[in-house]
């Protein structure tokens, strides 16, 4: 029986593929775009920095695939400055299978530029003598050498060998990468370049050199359909040049409209394989925008790529929560390996490593300066949602779609996203079909809020019954309560009810044992919860949230003993014995109250200290109960405190929160000149909101106050006077008032020179007058970026219509009313 060594045909192929990607991705440096666009502030930016003297060592442009690094570079080492500055050059393209001896052989040969016989007697050298002689020769030479499209920090680890990093060197490296791991273990003191998407005019310039270049002088109405076709185009490219240059590339061969047309109508798919489409169609798919965007994924660990295809789930340009995402992911299991103490952290450092491979693209920021929100590039979440379906990750039902396709019984699909609208119907789902073979549940609705009612729920929870994760948030209804049959879900790890108009919670929850998660947040009245007990037997519980308004929020809410890894628990009633029960809760680190105390004296637990408190939410609900300081300042590592009640003090032991970075102060009655300087002395403060209360008249903020705030928000405040002093806030970049009784503006705004962006809505119209251009107070916010004033007339016309129809109202009452007495 002949044999035909299908292991060797299959490993020569896969050896020819990969030459051919390795070949298809070098860049060679002697070949210079002539169509470059928006890279000459970069390009000043970088020289300067390779050519100050004692500059950095390494200078790195980071950023996604496709965004022009390689290009920048070129930029860079063709410089006019920087080719007069160094003696020697090497450029060199470094794979995902680095080769330490061989690069490290290529840039010697290129900096020395050996005779034949050098050549020979260098590729005798072992490894350890190559990069003696490249030290050497970068120690007494000055030397550029261009690492161009590093991956990894294992790859820098084997080369960094032929580098005199710690030496004074005029030598410098320019290196470009997707990983900013790369960046920071190569030099922490180095310059990092991050280039950005082209804006629209830039986007079109770039497409219009490629692809319509002269096409203006030929007939003037096709240039103006192709002008229309291709601006409407140009919008799923999202600035990233790579994808308009595939396009364009495409088109420039195409002549006619029609052929034009065409493109437009499956212009997604066109980029992303940027050759033809069709059976027919040439090329291997190099050309695409999805070819280049697929390395950054091959070269992702296993758990990250199901982090990283998780995100599919999410509509596009959809916002993502990072607190909600990394709690999805540990029910997902895919944090599993990490230690029980340190999933959150583990799970952080994921989505921290998807951004830092540029495949994740970071929303907002925390007070902290960690990550908040994220999102993915439309490019991105196509491949993304691409390699979810080719692995029936996922399943997506898009009732807000044109056409609606449902996955059949035979999908065996594990996970599904259901996307709604206000029109669809949405009894169908799970009636007819058989779902128990889904584990993840993720309903995300058009404008957020849908339709529900408890019998399509009771539906939901008959059929899904191997569910391990259920975002059901935003839930619009009549008397809707959660069913009984919710405590079948055995295997539940994650449940979000958030924002959902839900009455009543059964007591068959307490069966949810596995949970991880449990967010009952919600807005809109009132929920019942059961009994006490009800979470006591939750083992595994990490995170709760309970509504503000609850039943039981007035309760001793008990806690599984064994619940020892639990982490939040926001909006729980206490006394004050109450905190006795957290002090067993080492790992907790948020943590939200709402007290009922009648007074201070009556406080217990005030010798507790939470150490491992990062963020302190106190509630109190009744109007002469003061902020419980004891228990404030029982939480010295916070970063993050919201109070909500009156005021009476601000003790100078405030200050010994060195860690606090955000404070928000609600319904806090007055406020002295005396606490306002506690508050400005507070040593790392980021982020201070002040809401409904009111500060002395004459408000002073003294110079060197509030050294390191950034944003402050003022609403509804009493104040008539606001001074700022001289060297008062000087890191303070946005600044936001509104509802508030102040007369102006203060001077010192003027010196505050970081002030990027001024919001300002509705305040007397005095106020606004003297901002406008020509205006007395214009000269202290003319150096703002951004002003943003919300409709003052808008806002006042509500009000004179309120007015006058409340006048109006009363006046007919009292007619009639004079009426009947007229009658009687």
């Amino acid at each position: 029986m002949p044999s035909f060594n299908l292991h060797q045909t299959r490993e020569n192929g896969g050896d020819t593929f990969f030459k051919r990607q390795q070949e298809r991705r070098i860049a060679y440096p002697h070949i210079v775009d002539p169509h470059v666009v928006g890279l000459a502030p970069g390009t000043e930016i970088l020289a300067t920095h390779l050519i100050k003297e004692k500059g950095p060592r390494v200078v790195s442009i980071w950023g996604m695939g496709g965004l022009g690094k390689t290009t920048l570079a070129k930029q860079v080492y063709h410089h006019g400055d920087v080719k007069r500055h160094f003696d020697c050059f090497a450029w060199v393209c470094i794979s995902q299978q680095c080769q330490a001896r061989e690069v490290l052989e290529e840039i010697l040969t290129k900096l020395i530029s050996p005779t034949n016989e050098q050549r020979q007697e260098i590729a005798k050298l072992k490894i350890d003598q190559i990069a003696e002689r490249l030290w050497n020769t970068q120690r007494e030479r000055k030397c550029l050498v261009v690492l161009d499209d590093i991956w990894t920090s294992g790859a820098w680890s084997s080369l960094q060998v032929g580098f005199p990093m710690n030496e004074e060197t005029e030598s410098r490296i320019l290196l470009t990468t997707r990983n900013k791991e790369v960046v920071l273990y190569s030099d922490k003191k180095g310059f990092l370049f991050e280039p950005q998407s082209l804006n629209d005019d830039e986007s079109w310039e770039l497409f219009e050199k490629r692809a319509m270049y002269g096409m203006e002088n030929t007939n003037p109405k096709i240039y103006e359909q192709k002008k229309e076709l291709g601006m409407e185009m140009l919008q799923h490219c999202k600035g990233l040049p790579l994808a308009i240059t595939v396009l364009a590339g495409l088109l420039d061969r195409k002549d006619t409209v029609d052929e034009w047309t065409t493109v437009h109508k499956n212009i997604d798919a066109y980029i992303r394989r940027g050759t033809d489409l069709g059976p027919n169609s040439r090329g291997e798919g190099y050309e695409g925008v999805s070819w280049w965007l697929e390395l950054s994924y091959d070269n992702l660990s296993y758990h990250l790529k199901l982090c990283f295809l998780h995100l599919a789930h999410f509509p596009e340009d959809y916002e993502i929560p990072v607190s909600t995402l990394t709690k999805l992911w540990m029910a997902e299991g895919f944090i599993s390996f990490a230690p029980a103490k340190e999933m959150e952290d583990v799970s952080y450092r994921c989505i921290s490593e998807l951004v830092g491979r540029c495949m994740v693209q970071v929303g907002k920021h925390g007070s902290s300066k960690k990550i908040k929100t994220c999102r993915l590039h439309d490019l991105m979440r196509d491949l993304c949602t691409l390699k979810a379906k080719e692995g029936n990750f996922l399943h997506i039902i898009n009732y807000s779609a044109a056409a609606e396709i449902k996955p059949t019984p035979n999908d065996r699909v594990r996970r599904l996203a259901i996307y709604l609208d206000k029109t669809v119907d949405r009894y169908s789902l799970g009636k007819d079909e058989n779902y128990g073979h889904v584990r993840s549940l993720l309903y995300f609705g058009r404008g957020n809020h849908y339709l529900m009612n408890s019998k399509v729920l009771r539906s939901l929870f008959k059929n899904f019954t191997l569910l391990r994760v259920l975002k059901f948030e935003f839930m619009n209804g009549r008397e809707l309560k959660l069913p009984d049959e919710v405590g079948n879900l055995m295997h539940l790890r994650f449940l979000s009810l958030k924002d959902s108009m839900i009455k009543a919670v059964p007591s068959s929850i307490a069966n949810l044992v596995c949970l991880h998660t449990m967010d009952l947040r919600s807005r809109y009245g009132y929920i019942k919860i059961p009994n006490r007990n009800v979470f006591s037997k939750m083992e595994k519980l990490r995170h709760i949230y309970l509504p503000k308004h609850h039943s039981a929020r007035e309760k001793r809410l008990l806690f599984a003993t064994e619940a020892v890894n639990l982490h939040t628990v926001v909006n729980i009633g206490i006394q004050g014995s109450d905190l006795d029960d957290f002090i067993k809760l080492t790992n907790i680190r948020k943590l939200g109250v709402i007290t009922f105390d009648e007074g201070e004296k009556k406080l217990k637990g005030t010798n507790i200290i939470f150490k491992h408190l990062q963020s302190l939410s106190v509630d109190s609900r009744f109007e002469d109960l003061a902020i419980p300081w004891n228990r404030v300042l029982s939480c010295p590592n916070i970063h993050k405190l919201r109070l909500r009640g009156h005021i009476t003090e601000l003790p100078e032991d405030l200050l010994c929160l060195k860690n606090l970075t955000k404070l928000k102060l609600i319904n806090f009655g007055d406020l002295k000149d005396d606490h306002i300087k506690v508050l400005e002395k507070l040593p790392s403060l980021r982020m201070l909101f002040a809401w409904s209360g009111n500060f002395p008249a004459h408000l002073v903020c003294s110079e060197g106050g509030f050294p390191f705030l950034e944003f402050l928000s003022l609403y509804s405040l009493e104040f008539k006077e606001w001074k700022v002093e001289k060297g008062a806030m000087p890191s303070l970049c946005r600044l936001h008032i509104e509802f508030c009784t102040l007369e102006a503006v203060p001077d010192g705004l003027q010196y505050i020179t970081t002030l990027k962006e001024l919001t300002i809505g509705a305040m007397l119209p005095e106020f606004f007058s003297r901002l406008g251009e020509g205006g007395e107070d214009f000269y202290k916010i003319q150096h703002v970026q951004s002003v943003i004033i919300t409709n003052n007339k808008r806002i006042y016309g509500m009000l004179n219509f309120v007015f006058l129809f409340s006048y109006l109202f009363f006046a007919v009452c009292n007619q009639c009313l004079f009426l009947l007495f007229r009658a009687d």
